[in-house]
């Protein structure tokens, strides 16, 4: 690729990599990739600027989930105005502080399709293609994002019953990268029942095979008081359960446990309210 192209386009992907990934000297990383990569760009691209864009990001994507699980960030750095109409920069520079506000919460795919959609306006076709999901899964996530920097100090239960929703409608897609993206790398389910020794399933990985196109029936409820999965026995209409299930949860709110129980008499004592 000219590099007069690639110079004419810095200002703006520096300005999508900052507000992605939150600091200033990760943005400059990233984009530095992203002109490595430059050189392997087709010679007749009708848009070399979007073609840089989705280098970009994708790059983010990845350094983001790189370090998904460290401590979490607090706050952005500063940066520079993108050049263009004011309002688009202060909306970049507000959008930017409320990410920064609520970065544990939001997964790397949807702090992508947030910024990118809501921000600075790339089509969801578009990041469809980034993150490797269809348009309408990534306009869920985007909307994810979306009410999470509309409030961000939400209750913990409340995160959590949303961290839950989240997992059943990837489960019931079939949606094993946002399955992945909602799991700790290191997540453990185990199920329990009469008559056999509880089985184990390690890993972020599996456990999204595992639940792929499933959850049909599945409810986020309380259990006892706690956040989780609440199974009825199809077609019953008394109330009965096929099986419930506990989930524990990082701080970062991400899902690292999954604990599913046949047995008869936990499933007739556990107080369960749907919600």
């Amino acid at each position: 690729m000219d590099e007069e192209i690639f110079t004419a386009a810095r200002p703006q992907l520096l300005g999508v990599a900052t507000r992605i990934l939150g600091s200033a000297a990760d943005a400059e990383e990233a984009v530095q990739e992203a002109w490595i990569r430059s050189a392997a760009a087709p010679a007749d691209l009708e848009r070399p600027t979007a073609w840089l864009t989705t280098v970009v990001s994708r790059i983010c994507l990845d350094m983001l989930r790189a370090r998904r699980d460290s401590a979490p960030i607090d706050a952005v750095e500063p940066v520079d105005p993108m050049p263009g109409p004011e309002a688009q920069t202060q909306l970049a520079d507000a959008v930017g502080a409320a990410l920064g506000a609520v970065l544990d919460s939001l997964g790397p795919a949807e702090r992508v399709a947030f910024v990118l959609h809501d921000v600075f306006g790339v089509p969801f076709d578009d990041v469809a293609v980034i993150l490797g999901k269809t348009p309408a899964a990534t306009r869920q996530v985007a909307g994810r994002a979306r009410r999470r920097v509309a409030s961000p100090e939400p209750a913990t239960g409340s995160r959590r019953a949303d961290a839950v929703d989240a997992f059943l409608s990837a489960s019931r897609d079939g949606d094993f990268s946002a399955l992945v993206e909602l799991l700790d790398p290191d997540a453990v389910f185990r199920t329990f029942t009469d008559d056999q020794p509880p089985a184990l399933v390690h890993g972020g990985p599996a456990i999204a095979e595992a639940f792929m196109f499933r959850a049909k029936t599945a409810l986020t409820a309380t259990l006892d008081g706690k956040v989780g999965i609440a199974v009825p026995v199809p077609g019953a209409r008394d109330g009965r359960l096929l099986l419930v299930m506990d989930v524990s949860f990082t701080p970062q709110g991400r899902i690292c446990g999954v604990d599913a129980t046949l047995r008869a008499a936990e499933l007739a004592v556990v107080e369960v309210t749907t919600l």
